[in-house]
C-alpha cells in the first residue's frame, strides 16, 4: 500500500503513527499538508514524505486518507483535481456523507467514511466503517488496515448507521469524562481531598472498563455481582433508578445521534 493523507492534523498523527508501530513502511506514506507548522510537527516525528500540495508522488498512492476539517473538506479537495484516479478514498471527516464526498470529487466511487474517536490518540480507538458497494473486498480490507492501526473497527450495513455510532463512541469518551468529574466531585463533596477524589475514580473507570473489556459476561452480569442486597451499591442504583437517569441518558445518546444526521445534511448542501 503507498498511502497519502490529505491534512496533517491529531487523528492523521495517530494514524500514521500507528501504522509505523505495525511495520508500515514510513517511505511509502505522503502527507499533503499546507500549514508549514504541522508539516514540521510531522516530521519531527515521523520519516514520511510531507509535501503542501498534491505532487507526483501523491499521485501514484493507492490510498488516500481525507483527514481534514468537515468545513475544510471541499476547497481541500479542489486541490486534487483528477489526481484520485483508481485510489480507495476514506473518509475520516466527521458528518460528511458518501454522496456529497463522491459528489465533491467528480463521481468518484471507491470511497469508505468512517468514525474513529479520539481515543484512537493512544491506539485505544474504535471506528466505525462504511463503505459504497463500488468498495472491493481488498479496499475494505485495507480501510480496516488503516484504521485498525489505532484500536478496533466495526462496519455498520447502511450509513444512516453512523450517526448512532457517533453518538455512542465518538461522542462517548466526553460523557465518560463528565461522569468521571462528577464521580470525583461526589468524593470531594463527601470530604476527600480532590487530588485523592480524582484518582479514586479515574482508576474505578480504567479498571471497571478493562474488567469488562475482558470478561465472558455481559456488564449486566458485573453490576448484578457487585449489587449485594441491601448494601451500598444497591442504594446508589435505586437512586439512579429513581432519578430515571438511564431515559435521561438515551435522550443524550438519542440527541447526539438526530444532531450528527442534521450536521450531515448541512455539510452536503452546496
Amino acid at each position: 500500500m503507498k498511502i497519502a493523507f490529505l491534512g496533517g492534523g491529531n487523528m492523521a498523527n495517530a494514524l500514521i503513527g500507528g501504522m509505523i508501530k505495525r511495520g508500515f513502511d514510513a517511505a511509502a506514506i505522503c502527507v499533503i499538508e499546507v500549514d508549514p507548522a504541522a508539516r514540521e510537527r510531522l516530521a519531527a516525528r515521523y520519516p514520511v514524505r510531507l509535501c503542501a500540495a498534491p505532487d507526483a508522488a501523491t499521485r501514484v498512492c493507492d490510498t488516500l486518507v481525507l483527514a481534514v476539517k468537515p468545513q475544510d473538506m471541499r476547497a481541500a479537495l479542489g486541490t486534487l483535481g483528477a489526481d484520485i484516479g483508481g485510489m480507495l478514498v476514506i473518509s475520516i471527516a466527521a458528518g460528511l456523507r458518501l454522496e456529497t464526498l463522491s459528489r465533491w470529487v467528480g463521481g468518484h466511487r471507491r470511497i469508505v467514511r468512517c468514525m474513529p474517536n479520539t481515543p484512537a490518540l493512544i491506539g485505544m480507538g474504535i471506528t466505525g466503517l462504511h463503505a459504497l458497494p463500488e468498495v472491493s473486498r481488498e479496499e475494505r480490507a485495507r480501510a480496516e488496515q488503516v484504521l485498525g492501526a489505532v484500536g478496533d473497527v466495526v462496519w455498520v450495513d447502511s450509513e444512516a448507521l453512523l450517526d448512532p455510532v457517533t453518538a455512542v463512541s465518538g461522542s462517548g469518551p466526553a460523557y465518560v469524562f463528565w461522569f468521571i468529574e462528577q464521580l470525583a466531585a461526589s468524593g470531594e463533596r463527601l470530604g476527600l481531598e480532590p487530588r485523592t477524589a480524582l484518582r479514586l475514580a479515574l482508576a474505578t473507570v480504567r479498571g471497571a472498563a478493562a474488567l469488562a473489556a475482558g470478561a465472558a459476561e455481559s456488564p449486566t452480569v458485573l453490576r448484578e455481582r457487585v449489587t449485594s442486597k441491601g448494601g451500598t451499591t444497591e442504594a446508589a442504583l435505586k437512586v439512579f433508578a429513581e432519578e430515571r437517569m438511564a431515559e435521561r441518558l438515551m435522550r443524550a445518546v438519542e440527541a447526539a445521534s438526530l444532531r450528527g444526521a442534521a450536521l450531515g445534511e448541512a455539510l452536503g448542501e452546496d
